[in-house]
């Protein structure tokens, strides 16, 4: 009788362990196949960051804080390209609170008030400009100068107004 009870519990033993193990492969496998698909995402993404990067440093090749030549420019001058950026943006952003239409926007506002709303900058020379009225919009190039006393001029190159 000790006999059937040592076998029984030997093959229920037997059994659990196998149970075990199948359950752990499976779990094995799965994590496996999960492991798997991830490394295929990461390298998807790995690729995709990539091509973004370098698309990024060609769409940055036209900035005062991307063309080392500019960055010098002004360096050899004393100052930093991102402080110059700064304060020419705040310069032209500023000339929004005048009366009446920004003073280098060359259109009147036909809706409103002539406003400059973005500004790119393309090397230590030019910038780029978006104004708008609220219904009538444009795009002009500036250029900009830094004189010795640290005050700002600016001049129209040309411009483009756009219907409502």
């Amino acid at each position: 009788m000790k006999k059937k009870i040592y076998m029984y519990l030997f093959f229920f033993a037997l059994l659990f362990v196998i149970f075990q193990y199948m359950n752990e492969k499976q779990i094995y496998e799965s994590q496996e196949n999960d492991i798997a698909l991830l490394k295929k995402k990461v390298s998807a993404y790995e690729k995709k960051n990539d091509s973004l990067v370098q698309r990024l440093q060609q769409v940055n090749y036209f900035s005062l804080l991307g063309n080392d030549n500019a960055m010098t420019y002004y360096e050899n001058m004393g100052f930093e390209a991102a402080e110059v950026e700064n304060r020419v943006r705040e310069h032209i952003y500023d000339l929004n609170g005048e009366k009446g239409n920004n003073p280098i926007v060359p259109y009147d506002g036909i809706e409103g008030r002539m406003k400059i709303n973005k500004v790119k900058f393309l090397n230590h020379r030019w910038v780029v400009a978006d104004f708008t009225d609220g219904t009538y919009w444009g795009e002009m190039v500036l250029e900009y100068y830094i004189n010795e006393d640290k005050s700002i001029d600016l001049n129209v190159i040309g411009s483009l107004l756009y219907g409502g």
